[in-house]
């Protein structure tokens, strides 16, 4: 009961302080614009099984439009996405926005989760690893309040009903960013044996808080935290899950680094009220699967996602400008990141992404050399990595280019 007073009060605050601030007219002219991007991809893949006589593949990546503009003073910003390789389509985000005053913005729909480093803590196509559990560039719905009391603070406050509405697909899994989904999951035992268990989860009642301080020209450093509401609609329960992020960012000479440390324990019970070491997410039409059994049936459930884990992420950039007819930056980088997950009986996961992004007008360009250990993207088996994960991963790559037009 206690709990439930205080949420609706820190709602009812989030709500009413923006009309606490003085409303600034106007300075935007009225008028929406549109816009959008095609994408192609080139890939090639070296896993764990023999090589693929379909490779080098071309691959429609996606298309999406865009429309951002303002009238009388309220934003609108809106993407949905398409994915043909994947059959889906979705939206990625959608909100209303409204400057209160010089200090506060406000954002009304599903728009950004403010955690760690933002946009992305990535230089490359493939994103890093925390984007693979929900905790980079993810999207909710709710509101969220961005405020700037000084040129070196940013703070932002959020409070996230649920997650972003399901797109095309029935099984909960059609969105652009990943989230908890009802699905299989698994309990580990003292001895390392599994056993599958059905949680019909969702994210419910997600605050959210960050801040920023440059303290240097072009360097920043912050810290995130997030605590919010595993729902399981069987039991009519919530738990509480909970993440924190570091974060340190900057750029010198043409150098840029991104770098942020996380850790996360998305606490929740499966259908039948036990805790689960593992348990299912989705995003892009499809979930993380990886349950396997003898011929005596046995299951050793590997897939989805370890409930509790730190990762670290790495990425450096370096910027080259150039006068190549269309072509006007090269910008070589590397992304690193390492799941170190709780459970003694889980195999870590490694994601090194060494490339370069070449850009040209309205087209951008990656070449990567995508390698993983355990990373749930890279490998035949999709969606073991993330969950225990497999003894002695091989380095699995794929050599993937990603030609975009935007406009």
């Amino acid at each position: 009961m206690v709990q439930k007073v205080k949420q609706k009060l820190f709602i009812l605050v989030l709500l009413f302080f923006p009309f606490l601030t003085t409303a600034q007219e106007s300075e935007k002219k009225d008028g929406i614009k549109f816009g959008g991007a095609l994408r192609y991809n080139i890939i090639s893949t070296d896993y764990e099984s023999s090589s693929d006589k379909t490779d080098p593949q071309f691959t429609w990546d996606t298309w999406r439009l865009n429309m951002d503009g303002s009238i009388g003073g309220i934003d609108l910003s809106f993407e949905y996405r398409f994915y043909p390789s994947s059959k889906t389509h979705f939206l990625k985000h959608g909100y209303f926005g409204y400057k209160f005053s010089d200090v506060v913005y406000g954002k009304l729909g599903v728009s950004q989760v403010p955690f760690g480093v933002l946009d992305y803590a990535s230089h490359s196509y493939f994103f890093q690893a925390p984007y693979y559990v929900g905790l980079e560039d993810d999207y909710d719905m709710g509101i969220k309040f961005d405020i700037t009391p000084t040129d070196d603070i940013d703070i932002s406050l959020a409070y996230f009903r649920q997650a972003e509405p399901n797109g095309s697909g029935p099984d909960y899994s059609s969105r652009y960013a990943y989230d908890i989904v009802p699905g299989m999951g698994a309990i580990v035992d003292s001895e390392g044996n599994f056993k599958q268990a059905y949680a019909s989860l969702s994210e419910l009642n997600q605050f959210n808080a960050r801040v920023a301080w440059r303290f240097v020209p072009n360097w920043e450093a912050g810290l995130s935290g997030q605590v919010g509401g595993i729902y399981n609609s069987e039991l009519d329960k919530s738990t509480a899950s909970g993440a924190f992020a570091a974060h340190l960012l900057g750029s010198f000479s043409n150098f840029t680094l991104k770098s942020e440390f996380i850790h996360y324990n998305y606490r929740a019970n499966d259908d039948a009220g036990n805790r689960i070491d593992v348990l299912q997410m989705g995003a892009y039409g499809g979930g993380y699967p990886g349950a396997t059994a003898d011929e005596a049936g046995n299951v050793n459930y590997t897939g989805c996602v370890a409930t509790k884990a730190n990762i670290y992420a790495v990425s450096l950039a370096y910027s080259i400008p150039v006068n190549w007819g269309p072509i006007t930056n090269i910008q070589p980088y590397v992304d690193y990141s390492f799941v170190d997950k709780a459970n003694e009986h889980f195999y870590d996961t490694q994601h090194l992404i060494p490339g370069f992004m070449v850009t040209a007008g309205p087209i951008y360009a990656y070449f990567d050399y995508a390698m993983g250990k355990n990373q749930p993207w890279l490998t035949d088996d999709f969606g073991k990595g993330l969950g225990s994960g497999v003894e002695d991963a091989e380095w699995n790559k794929r050599f993937n280019i990603n030609i975009g037009y935007y406009f």
